[in-house]
């Protein structure tokens, strides 16, 4: 005789909790996928990708800038030629110093997503040849550190600077640190260079480091300022971070957590092969965009 066996069955009370575990779970591996691909991405930005990146832009601005030098348009003013304020991140000039082997296209302003395509202006300063003090910043690590070697500079050395103006030459006169004495200042209708950049461990800044040079060309005209020193934004002075909510990384990381999520999810329904082949390019991408909005929000000079 055969006797039937009932399977006894899971409480339905039992099931909604465990679709509530395994939602947690997916959630809890989404976000440390997140968080793995964000600290990965960073690290990859800093060391490998950031002077690529650096790199391409300083060509795309050389070949702007030459183009602009050629007809007569590059700026000679913190303006315009519609009298315009010049757009963050143009370029400005072109800085050489021989004896580090430096070559730079420098652009307007000094915040981070500016310094992240080579060395800035500092916009309350006149342009670079023209009389008075003129101010330059570069990452010393970060984005190719183009001014990482400023420290080897040496008195008498000779710094060059083109812009619509025509060529400056400049001489150093000191390399200081903090609590070194400052020059004497320049006296009228003289020229003097400052470049700036961080001291201390490669991408841990822990002061400024400054070199002086005096112009020893013919000083060219300047135009009268339009941004006045006192009036930078908090974000463009030395070692400054980024004002205000970082709107464009909060929606990075909301489209990277989502696809974490989604990717975790797939691993279970799909298989392993099946999710690599179609989320880990989506997460790379979206971890690289993550990272390199993150290491905009760290000081300028890094």
């Amino acid at each position: 005789m055969t006797v039937a066996v009932q399977t006894p069955l899971a409480p339905a009370a039992v099931l909604p909790r465990v679709r509530s575990i395994t939602a947690v779970r997916h959630l809890a591996r989404g976000a440390l996928l997140s968080l793995a691909a964000l600290l990965l991405g960073i690290t990859a930005q800093l060391l490998l990708l950031s002077g690529a990146q650096e790199h391409s832009a300083q060509q795309a601005t050389f070949d702007e800038l030459r183009n602009q030098l050629a007809l007569g348009t590059a700026p000679v003013a913190q303006t315009d030629q519609q009298g315009n304020l010049l757009t963050p991140g143009s370029p400005l000039a072109l800085i050489k110093v021989p004896s580090l082997g430096l070559q730079q296209v420098v652009l307007e302003g000094t915040d981070s997503a500016v310094l992240t395509g080579g060395p800035g202006h500092r916009r309350d300063t006149p342009l670079p040849g023209q009389a008075g003090t003129s101010v330059l910043m570069g990452r010393a690590a970060a984005y190719g550190g183009p001014f990482g070697r400023l420290a080897e500079l040496t008195e008498g050395d000779r710094i060059t600077v083109t812009t619509g103006q025509g060529k400056a030459t400049y001489e150093v006169l000191d390399v200081r640190r903090a609590g070194d004495p400052a020059p004497a200042p320049v006296a009228a209708g003289e020229g003097r260079l400052v470049l700036v950049t961080a001291t201390g461990p490669r991408f841990m800044p822990g002061g400024l480091l400054r070199v002086d040079a005096d112009l020893v060309s013919a000083a060219f005209p300047t135009p009268a300022a339009v941004v006045r020193p006192g009036t930078l934004p908090e974000a463009e002075q030395p070692l400054a971070r980024p004002a205000g909510v970082p709107w464009p990384l909060v929606l990075w990381l909301q489209a990277l957590l989502a696809v974490a999520v989604a990717a975790v999810w797939a691993w279970h329904r799909w298989g392993r092969h099946q999710t690599w082949i179609v989320f880990a390019p989506v997460v790379a991408a979206l971890g690289l965009q993550v990272a390199t909005r993150t290491t905009e929000l760290l000081p300028n000079l890094l």
